[in-house]
Parts: C-alpha cells; structure tokens; sequence
C-alpha cells in the first residue's frame, strides 16, 4: 500500500506521539499519504525533527484534499467515541482500549469500521471483526549515561493522575514504606492536563494528608520529549507499570526498554510486553469499577467496566525486590527495543 489517507492528531500527549512515529515509519518506508490532523498541529515536543520529514508532514496536510483517491484507505488514530466520520469508504481504525466491558455503541463503532485495530490484545479477545497491533519503541529515547541522584535509589511515577492508573494509592503505599527516608527518592509527573493548576495542588495535598514529605518531588508537565527521556534516565525504579488498565502504558515500557526495572501490575496491556524476566510483577487482586465521575462515569454510552487492583503490602513487596536488582541494567527490558517496533506496528495495521 503506497497511498493511504491518515487521519489523527499530532501533539505531545501521547495519541500525538503515536501518529508522529506511524508518520514517520511512512515516511520512511517511501509512502504517501493525505494528511488530515485531528486537532491542532504542534510537534514541537519532538525536538529538531528531519527536515524531509517535516517537508512531508507539511505537503501531506496542506495537499490533503489534491491527494483524495475513492480508492485509497483511511487510517484513523482515534478513539471509538468520534470514530464514525470516514473521508473514504474503506477506513482502518487503530485505538486503544483500557476497560473489560464493551457496551452497545462501542461495540457498533468498531463493527462499522472495515477493520478495528487494538494496541492490547485483551482489547482485540472484546472486540469482533478486530485486530491487534502493538505499540513500538520510539527511537527517539535513549540512554544518557548522566549521574543524577547518586547514593539514593530513586523511584519515578509518571502518567497524568487517575484513578484508572492508581496514582493515589501508588504515592501513599510509597509514602508508608519510604517516607522521609532520605536514601530514597519518590519523582512524580502525574499533572493531569484536564485540572487546573489550584485543583492540582489540592489533588496532591490531599493525597499527602497536608503533610511534607522532603524525598518526594512533584514535577510539572514536560511538553519535551527530551525532557521525558531525561527522567526516565534518572530513575532506577519505575511505578507507573502499577496502572489498573491501559491501553499499552507508553511510559513504563520505554523505562524498560532504557533498561530500567518496572514494577508491573500484570494485567490488560501490560501482558503484552511485561514478563517476570524484563520486569518484577505484581498480580492483581480483584477488580473494582472505573468510574470517578470526571474521566469515567457511570451509565454513559463509553467507557463502562472495571479495573485491575492490587494488594498494598505486595506492591510494597515488589518495591523492597526492586531495590535489590535496580542497580544491575535490565537486559532482557532492553530487548524490547527491537521486539517491538513502529515498523512492525504499521506492518500489523495495513495487513
């Protein structure tokens, strides 16, 4: 397939760094493509990105209804909720799926596709008439060989807070096992963009109990890719892998991929690329609903179901094995690099 139409957005969230790295294996696999972004175009969070591309992205949207062919097929990158718009009659969607209930519209949505392409395989077992197709590691990141926090064992959690990734109960089990111990060091990117920045602060005293806590450190929203890897760089220990549901769980898997050790709740997407060799697993305890009244909430038409949960003294277990190997590189993590790639992603979605 050398002509196909591309629809999705292109930002620094992380739908925005999916379509720039399927864009880019495009572009380098000689295809063409109509370009019609999802939203506005900002792909400044990519740093200096190569020139012939950039040019291609640029001819792409601005030659976007020049390119139109009946018979050429529609890419989506989109949620199922806004997916029933097609500019041609043959249209792929490739989205990602947390929950374990499907409802009606969902389910209709993705049937009215010529084919829905899943990021988890547990999303694809839900779905009929669909697919699965991982995600890759982007290229972009990678090892710095700095010193950052020498003589502490330095934990990070990134991913906006939710209930859905357990942001609250991930910071306080920390808190009651390390709190205040200065040979440790808890980094936090958990800013959600939907909260204002006072709704923020209060989220994160509340979470604290008003108290102050001097080895954990609340950082703002990185908009640089750069930015993100520098951080992955300077963590031994990754929490974020403690997610209740995810589509993939984009952070986690590039701090292993970087040969970071993750501590992984294994369950939805995380069985994908998680194993008790690249990562220190923790199995769930149950299930509870997802709903929390902002993201999720009860009886809509979307994203209705349940996420994983997880026993606390176990996770505090899994942290305690953690600090024992968080010193030694995760070989088998780094192997993840060439499992899965955005060339094999593309590959998977235009069979």
């Amino acid at each position: 397939m050398n002509n196909i139409i591309y629809k999705g957005p292109l930002n620094s969230l992380s739908f925005g760094n999916v379509s720039f790295n399927l864009l880019k294996t495009m572009f380098s696999s000689g295809m063409s493509a109509a370009i019609f972004p999802q939203g506005k175009v900002d792909v400044s969070s990519f740093g200096k990105v190569e020139k012939d591309f950039k040019l291609w992205i640029e001819d792409g949207i601005n030659n976007r209804f020049s390119r139109l062919k009946k018979s050429d097929t529609t890419l989506q990158m989109w949620h199922l909720n806004g997916s029933e718009n097609r500019i041609s009659s043959r249209q792929i969607l490739y989205t990602f799926y947390e929950l374990d209930q499907p409802t009606e519209e969902e389910l209709s949505l993705s049937s009215f596709q010529d084919k829905t392409v899943f990021s988890s395989s547990q999303a694809q077992s839900l779905f009929p008439n669909s697919s699965f197709a991982p995600l890759g590691f982007d290229t972009s990141f990678h090892k710095t060989n700095k010193k950052y926090l020498e003589n502490k064992i330095h934990f990070g959690l990134m991913g906006k807070f939710e209930k859905r990734k357990h942001t609250e109960k991930i910071i306080r089990s920390w808190i009651k096992k390390y709190g205040n111990n200065y040979d440790y060091q808890l980094t936090c990117c958990i800013t959600n963009p939907f909260f204002k920045k006072d709704q923020m602060e209060s989220i994160i005293n509340s979470m604290l109990d008003g108290n102050r806590y001097g080895n954990i450190n609340f950082l703002p929203f990185l908009p640089q890719n750069s930015q993100v890897n520098d951080f992955i760089n300077s963590i031994d220990i990754d929490l974020g892998g403690m997610s209740g549901a995810e589509g993939w769980n984009l952070p986690s898997f590039n701090a292993t991929c970087l040969g970071k050790w993750s501590i992984v709740l294994n369950s939805s997407s995380h069985k994908d690329w998680a194993n008790s060799k690249n990562s220190i697993l923790v199995e769930p305890d149950g299930k509870q609903p997802a709903y929390d009244d902002i993201f999720f909430k009860e009886g809509t038409e979307f994203n209705q179901g349940n996420i994983y949960t997880f026993n606390e003294e176990e996770f505090i277990s899994a942290m305690e094995k953690a600090e024992k190997i968080c010193n030694i590189n995760n070989i088998e993590g780094e192997k993840l690099k060439s499992k899965f790639t955005y060339e094999n992603t593309l590959n998977k979605i235009l069979e």
